[in-house]
C-alpha cells in the first residue's frame, strides 16, 4: 500500500497545477482563523465574531468542519485531474504494462482519496484546538473533546465526495467535463428535491426521507449548518416566538449511506477501468443481447 500511495503522491507533486491547488487548499483552510479578526464598531453597535461564541468548545467542532467542507472543491479538482491525467498522458496503460494490476490501480487512487481526507481532518482538528484554546470560554477537557463526532462526519464526507469525484474522473476522463458533471448532478438533485418537496409530497417529511439517499444530499446531511445553533440566534428566535426544532446531530444512518455510496463509487470505478471504457461496456452488452 505504501508503494501505491507513494506513486500517486509523486504524480500529484510533479504536476504543477495539482501541487498549487493542494497547497492553496490548506492555506485557504487556515484562513478560518481570520474570522476571529472580523470586527465592526459602528457607534453603539459592536460586532465581533469571536465574541459571538463561534470558537467556543464544543461548538467549534461543528462550525469549523462545516466551513472547511465548503472548501473541498479545491481537492476535488485535484482528484478529478489525477484521474483525467492518467488518460491524457497514457500513464494508466503504462502502469498496467509495468505490472500494476487494475485492482492496485484503483486502490492507489482510493488510498490517495483517504489520505487527503485524513490530512484535512487532522488539519481542522489541530486548527480548532488552537482557535478554541485561544478564544473559547470553556476549556475543561470534558467540554473540549465532546462533539468530536463532527470530525468523523467531516472525514466520511470528504472520503465520499472525493470518491464521487474519482468516479467522475474515470467515467468522463476529462477534468473540466467531470467538474461540470458534478455541478449538473448537484442541480439535478436540487430539482428533484424541489419537485418532491413542493409538488409530490408538500408539507411532509417524505421528500426529505427520499432525498437522504441521494449521494450529494447524503453528504450534506452529515454536517448541517451550525449558525442557527448559536445562542444569539436562538435568543432572537425565542424573542420573536419561533420554535427551533432543527436536528444538528450527526446520525449513524447518514454516515452509513455515505459509506455505501463510497463503496459503490469505488466499485464502479474499478468496473469501468476493468472493461476499458463505458462504450466498450455498452457494446459488449449489445452483443450479448
Amino acid at each position: 500500500m505504501k508503494r501505491l500511495l507513494a506513486i500517486e503522491l509523486q504524480k500529484i507533486w510533479k504536476n504543477r497545477a495539482s501541487r498549487i491547488l493542494t497547497i492553496s487548499y490548506f492555506v485557504i483552510l487556515s484562513f478560518i482563523a481570520m474570522i476571529a479578526s472580523i470586527k465592526f464598531d459602528i457607534g453603539n453597535l459592536k460586532f465581533h465574531l469571536a465574541e459571538m461564541g463561534i470558537f467556543n468548545f464544543p461548538f467549534i467542532w461543528h462550525f469549523n468542519t462545516y466551513i472547511a467542507a465548503i472548501l473541498k472543491l479545491f481537492l476535488a479538482i485535484v482528484i478529478v485531474s489525477m484521474m483525467a491525467n492518467e488518460y491524457s498522458y497514457g500513464t494508466l496503460k503504462q502502469n498496467l504494462i509495468d505490472g500494476m494490476s487494475k485492482q492496485e490501480f484503483v486502490l492507489s487512487k482510493f488510498l490517495t482519496v483517504v489520505l487527503f481526507a485524513l490530512a484535512s481532518t487532522v488539519f481542522v482538528f489541530v486548527m480548532s484546538l488552537i482557535l478554541g484554546y485561544s478564544f473559547s470560554s470553556y476549556t475543561e477537557l470534558g467540554i473540549v473533546f465532546s462533539d468530536l463526532e463532527y470530525l468523523l462526519a467531516y472525514f466520511v464526507k470528504l472520503v465520499g465526495f472525493f470518491s464521487f469525484c474519482l468516479f467522475l474522473g474515470v467515467l468522463v476522463k476529462r477534468s473540466a467535463f467531470a467538474i461540470g458533471f458534478l455541478f449538473v448532478w448537484n442541480i439535478l438533485e436540487g430539482i428533484a428535491n424541489g419537485v418532491l418537496s413542493f409538488k409530490i409530497f408538500p408539507k411532509s417529511e417524505t421528500a426529505a426521507n427520499i432525498m437522504q439517499f441521494f449521494p450529494l444530499e447524503a453528504m450534506s446531511n452529515l454536517i448541517v449548518e451550525p449558525f442557527t445553533k448559536l445562542s444569539i440566534i436562538r435568543n432572537i428566535k425565542t424573542t420573536i416566538g419561533a420554535n427551533d426544532i432543527k436536528d444538528y446531530d450527526v446520525h449513524f444512518t447518514s454516515i452509513l449511506i455515505v459509506l455505501i455510496w463510497t463503496a459503490l463509487f469505488v466499485f464502479f470505478s474499478y468496473k469501468i477501468i476493468k472493461k476499458g471504457t463505458c462504450s466498450s461496456i455498452i457494446n459488449q452488452f449489445l452483443k450479448k443481447t
